[in-house]
């Protein structure tokens, strides 16, 4: 599904991802890899194969989309360098064509030589044209720009018949910015307000639908 912002065409990816195919670029936001380890090694059980997913997704999406760069809009990875890290450093290094960016997040704590290691060129914000991409939402605009960000993990809550509900990850996108889903397997998600402020876009069963807008 295409999107028109600031002079830009952006398509929304069912892969919880953003192409912008003029300037050959993929946008991804927090990723988290390495959480389920983080977990683990603090004793709280969780699923093997669990590790292995969002890595997987994104193999799949680099194999299936090819592009001159990656944008990873923060929080790559979890917190410490841990199996995901060299996982990770694997699976890139087969896409030497590939520029790879990192716009740094919160969990975004490893030593900038290990940032070296994986040939990303790291940024705390970074421009393409006139989007302005962030790992947090900013709360002050730049004039000609619209402001891309993850952190929040944005979800929207749909309701139907006998009060039931399901929250499916969304993209979310206001007058001068615009929130990522989560990209990661296990994050959880943020419900976005019903205040008609956004163009909301769920993302379900390999699908995109406009669920709510301005």
């Amino acid at each position: 599904m295409d999107i028109h912002l600031t002079g830009h065409t952006l398509t929304l990816l069912p892969h919880k991802a953003i192409l912008d195919k003029d300037n050959s670029c993929l946008i991804i936001a927090d990723l988290h890899l390495g959480k389920i380890e983080h977990f683990r090694s603090s004793g709280i059980p969780m699923p093997e194969k669990a590790s292995n997913v969002s890595l997987a997704s994104l193999k799949t999406l680099l194999d299936s989309i090819r592009v001159k760069t990656v944008i990873f809009l923060g929080d790559l990875f979890h917190s410490q360098k841990n199996q995901s890290f060299e996982s990770f450093r694997d699976m890139i290094s087969e896409y030497d064509e590939i520029k790879f960016i990192l716009v740094t997040g919160n969990h975004d704590i490893l030593k900038a030589s290990d940032y070296s290691d994986l040939n990303l060129e790291v940024f705390n914000e970074y421009e393409i044209g006139n989007l302005w991409f962030t790992h947090e939402p900013q709360e002050e605009s730049r004039v000609g720009k619209y402001n891309l960000s993850g952190h929040i993990h944005p979800g929207v809550r749909l309701t139907g018949k006998a009060k039931q509900s399901i929250t499916l990850p969304c993209f979310a996108f206001g007058p001068q910015a615009g929130l990522l889903p989560a990209f990661g397997y296990f994050t959880g998600k943020a419900i976005i307000k019903n205040d008609c402020k956004n163009d909301i876009f769920a993302i379900s069963e390999n699908r995109i639908y406009k669920v709510r807008g301005r």
